[in-house]
């Protein structure tokens, strides 16, 4: 049977076979006036992905023409998130390195009579620019000489004029039915330092312009952009026929990536940053990059969701429980077990004396992946929820003359709760049953409950962190992201921990058991948990 193909892939061998291209190119285009999100992930796994299926390569291309938003930081990171991702570019290109080329072909279009300045404001523009069915209303400046426009364009780069005085306007139709060549800007006055030039120059190309120009020059054949582009494609093929670029590159738009609960604006997850909503941009609650990664989510993961997606014409939303479905499915096969214990309850094992290490599965469901030995004793920490003064019907956990049995070790039955004056039970008191042992069961007692545990007398002191979503909700109507904004998604509880994940390397994934998968960090000297994803499975349900 034939490999499924997107409609990338299949326009993409139809311009191999009929000879359109030879070699595939593409290239990873963000902005550095932020850092990446898990939209950006979709878009290179297109760009970087189909690339490589077809025996081409892909640049990373960084759309810097804005100064104002952009930092060597976000250029940074950038970089950082893609090597993370598994991804690799072939050269690292930036729109400033062809600002002398991009103003040279604008003086072009000057001379051929096809660009002109314009005095309008911005906001004359706009209101000028008309409606999807009234044709706008040509600028008062439109008609002057390209002599008389060159003099004025070379004034605005020697930096004669202020921020908004001036701008250049490819002189298009401002009858079209797409407003995007009603006369659009190319090249606003904005005198700001720019992160590589300095103060090389005070026009900047606007990225309509920049974008097809920049492609050409770097020969990308494929140029694959989001769905928002779409109504902007005529102006890309302006611009690149008016300026003989022969081949010209080809865009092609896809959906981009919308997932529920989830913020993807960059424009409002630096809002976040900067009000102090969250810890910065690699907070584990954020859509970042850098913030899944914080989280522990595995690469490996989000490649795979990517993948599973697949790549459509159609805008539309995926459920977050689906990316929580595909993390929690990579770290079922794949992350080692471990047991810790939220709320601790002490519990003694009356006729137990002496200390023994029982074995513990690893994964059982990683082939290969054996056990490691625990340390079994008298005194231990279950769960405070995991026992009952008065359990309700069905109960199979501890309660006096219950009998449950403890991960990988004995069955116990309790006999004693301890209270203090308050009533709270702080601690029970059990038996054990030698011929229980796990493996070498001869007991006959049937015990339903499986509780995971703790050595009182070898487990350390931990910071677990769970996470709510940062939306409240998937979606609602009428709302802007600051009504659905939960400010309560960050919970910190004392927790007992094995010994083993104090000693694992920082970074570590792990399932604790009954609890969910957790990463291992450590802040002042202090083993922190923090949740990549629960146990429960809302997607298949």
């Amino acid at each position: 049977m034939a490999e499924a193909q997107n409609f990338i892939e299949q326009i993409v061998e139809t311009d191999l076979a009929e000879g359109r291209a030879e070699k595939i190119k593409t290239r990873f285009p963000p902005e550095p006036n932020g850092y990446l999100h898990i939209g950006h992930a979709k878009s290179m796994f297109v760009n970087f992905g189909t690339a490589k299926k077809y025996g081409g390569t892909c640049n990373l291309f960084f759309d810097d023409t804005n100064p104002t938003k952009e930092k060597t930081e976000f250029v940074d990171a950038i970089r950082s998130d893609i090597h993370w991702l598994g991804y690799s570019w072939d050269k690292e290109v930036y729109a400033s390195d062809f600002f002398e080329i991009i103003y040279d072909y604008a003086e072009k279009l000057i001379a051929e009579g096809k660009a002109f300045v314009c005095d309008l404001s911005a906001e004359e523009i706009k209101a000028t620019r008309g409606t999807l069915t009234e044709a706008g209303k040509e600028s008062p400046y439109r008609n002057r000489t390209p002599e008389e426009n060159l003099k004025l364009f070379r004034e605005m780069r020697a930096g004669k004029y202020a921020d908004g005085e001036k701008c250049l306007r490819a002189k298009i139709d401002m009858g079209s039915p797409n407003l995007n060549l009603r006369d659009p800007v190319i090249y606003r006055i904005l005198h700001a330092v720019h992160h590589r030039t300095g103060n090389n120059w005070c026009i900047y190309p606007m990225y309509d312009y920049a974008h097809p120009i920049c492609d050409a020059l770097q020969g990308v054949t494929h140029s694959l952009c989001t769905l928002e582009f779409e109504d902007h494609r005529p102006l890309y093929d302006w611009v690149g026929i008016n300026l003989g670029f022969a081949p010209k590159p080809r865009q092609i738009e896809f959906a981009r990536l919308n997932v529920t609960n989830l913020v993807m604006s960059k424009r409002y997850l630096k809002k976040l940053v900067e009000d102090g909503a969250v810890h910065g941009w690699d907070d584990p609650r954020m859509p970042t990059l850098a913030g899944l990664r914080n989280r522990g989510i595995p690469a490996e993961a989000i490649r795979d969701f990517c993948s599973r997606i697949g790549v459509v014409k159609a805008n539309s939303e995926c459920e977050i429980s689906y990316l929580e479905a595909v993390v929690r499915e990579y770290l079922n096969a794949n992350a080692p077990r471990a047991m810790a214990v939220v709320e601790p309850l002490k519990l003694t094992v009356t006729n137990y004396e002496g200390e023994e290490e029982v074995d513990f599965e690893i994964n059982q469901m990683k082939e290969g992946a054996g056990t490691r030995k625990i340390k079994f004793g008298k005194t231990l920490y279950i769960e405070k929820g995991d026992f009952s003064l008065d359990p309700p019907p069905k109960y199979h956990r501890l309660k006096i003359g219950g009998c449950a049995r403890l991960k990988n070790a004995y069955i116990v039955r309790c006999d004693e709760a301890v209270t203090d004056e308050h009533g709270e039970v702080t601690e029970i008191k059990c038996t054990y049953f030698p011929e229980s042992k796990s493996g070498n069961d001869t007991s006959g007692i049937k015990a339903k409950g499986v509780l995971h545990w703790v050595n009182a007398q070898t487990c350390v002191d931990a910071e677990l962190r769970k996470y709510d979503h940062l939306l409240k909700d998937a979606a609602y109507a009428g709302q802007d992201f600051a009504e659905r904004m939960n400010f309560d998604s960050e919970h910190i509880f004392s927790a007992k921990a094995e010994p083993y994940l104090a000693e694992a390397e920082e970074g570590t994934a792990f399932q604790l058991m009954r609890t969910g998968y957790y990463k291992t960090c450590k802040e002042n000297g202090k083993l922190v948990l923090s949740e990549i994803v629960s146990l429960k499975d809302n997607f298949n349900k």
